[in-house]
């Protein structure tokens, strides 16, 4: 065991280690027998500094040869190849881009989620406390990987993703498994008022209870799991169908990079999915 602090006992993931390289997967996925993932720590890489160790990022100023070396790693580590990374440039958008044969390699500006039904394709997107959102669809043979900052929950990013996979394959959201991934928990994550308010605007009355709770300083505690689980739920996935984390990037910054708690000096945690080629 890598020594994680879990918010409970759930299985939600299994902690691997696949020649020395530590990752998290999901039974959830690795059930259906059709595609290679994994969500990344901070250990197993060659970075130094506040980027130790396993960082792939190149906007985070690590050094570019440590982070080639960290791409091969964790590719032969999750079974995938380096030169089939396919990566989002995120900017807090709720942009979904259809990745295709041609665009093994490409960064995607402007863009926080990708799907593709092509095999062999990796699937790569970044975090640092923001909610990770994996999509497979074993009936269509299609994937999606999208990054839900709170910008990203209350534009329902979770729901963009499905009417992507929806539009481009013919999907049905009754046949998609959905995970949300590690990221900061609610007793972590205080936001202000004029955040609060985005959510009350876009989420049902109802759910507010769990969604948030107000705090004597005027400040709140946001849940980013359940606000984006619900999202899943009206996009018409089946609640049997999520896996909902347990494990809070904030909670375990020696494992995991969080914004929170180093802010800008540190590396990115990336999330990896791909259908696995015949």
């Amino acid at each position: 065991m890598l020594g994680f602090k879990y918010k409970n006992d759930e299985h939600i993931f299994n902690e691997k280690i696949v020649n020395d390289v530590p990752f998290l997967s999901y039974p959830l996925f690795e059930n259906t027998g059709i595609v290679n993932h994994g969500f990344s720590t901070r250990l197993g890489g060659v970075s130094k500094g506040c980027w130790t160790s396993m960082n792939i990022s190149i906007t985070r100023g690590d050094d570019p040869k440590d982070v080639e070396i960290n791409k091969e790693r964790i590719a032969g580590a999750i079974g995938v190849h380096k030169e089939d990374f396919t990566y989002t440039h995120q900017t807090h958008t709720t942009n979904v881009a259809r990745v295709m044969p041609e665009d093994k390699g490409r960064h995607f500006m402007e863009t926080d989620g990708l799907v593709t039904n092509v095999p062999g394709i990796c699937l790569v997107t970044f975090y640092a406390d923001c909610v990770p959102l994996f999509f497979v669809d074993p009936v269509k043979k299609a994937i999606g990987l999208s990054h839900s900052g709170w910008r990203g929950t209350v534009g329902k990013m979770g729901k963009v993703t499905v009417e992507k996979l929806v539009k481009e394959f013919g999907s049905d959201p009754k046949d998609i498994l959905a995970a949300i991934g590690p990221s900061i928990c609610q007793d972590c994550y205080e936001v202000s008022e004029d955040v609060i308010e985005k959510f009350k605007e876009a989420f049902d009355a109802s759910l507010w209870e769990e969604l948030f709770y107000k705090k004597e300083n005027g400040k709140y505690q946001l849940n980013l799991w359940r606000a984006n689980e619900a999202v899943f739920e009206e996009a018409g996935i089946l609640k049997e169908h999520i896996a909902v984390t347990n494990l809070c990037t904030h909670c375990n910054p020696d494992l995991l990079f969080s914004h929170r708690t180093t802010g800008n000096a540190r590396g990115n945690l990336s999330a990896f999915l791909a259908l696995q080629e015949v």
